[in-house]
């Protein structure tokens, strides 16, 4: 799987342990950035690694903040984009299972570098159930057209 990740100045080491760990599983990792403790903003990286996932250059995209409570917002303001903060796994195995996200956001204030790889495990390796869900993300995407429902 391409996949595409990011991380404010915050997220650089939960960052740099889940592309190694990503590397390691045979996914090919594109590092967006940041590398430094250098401040960064961080919605300029959520469009940048959400832009290639809908781009098609990416299959998912992995956004690591603080809180990860701004970069989820960032991510859901670009159309075609289901981002989920996920702070734990039980979260991680919803967001793909009903949620069929393609961004997963991460808070590195908030899990260790190890709850990250195993959150990303789940959320990777969890399929998508289909059925009263797939309905739900229809109107998701309704909205996001700005088309009314019911």
């Amino acid at each position: 799987m391409r996949i595409a990740i990011a991380a404010d100045h915050n997220g650089v080491a939960v960052k740099a342990a889940l592309a190694d760990w990503l590397t390691g599983q045979r996914h090919t990792v594109d590092d967006r950035g940041a590398h430094g403790d250098e401040v960064v903003d961080y919605p300029p990286l959520c469009a940048d690694v959400c832009g290639r996932v809908v781009a098609g250059g990416a299959d998912r995209a992995i956004v690591v903040g603080g809180t990860g409570g701004g970069e989820a917002i960032a991510c859901n303001k670009i159309r075609g984009i289901r981002a989920g903060l996920c702070h734990s796994v039980f979260l991680a195995r919803i967001s793909s299972a009903h949620n069929a996200t393609n961004v997963l956001v991460l808070g590195a204030k908030v899990v260790t570098p190890g709850e990250a790889v195993e959150i990303t495990r789940t959320w990777l390796e969890t399929p998508f159930k289909g059925e009263r869900h797939q309905l739900r993300l229809d109107q998701i995407a309704a909205l996001e057209r700005g088309d009314t429902i019911n």
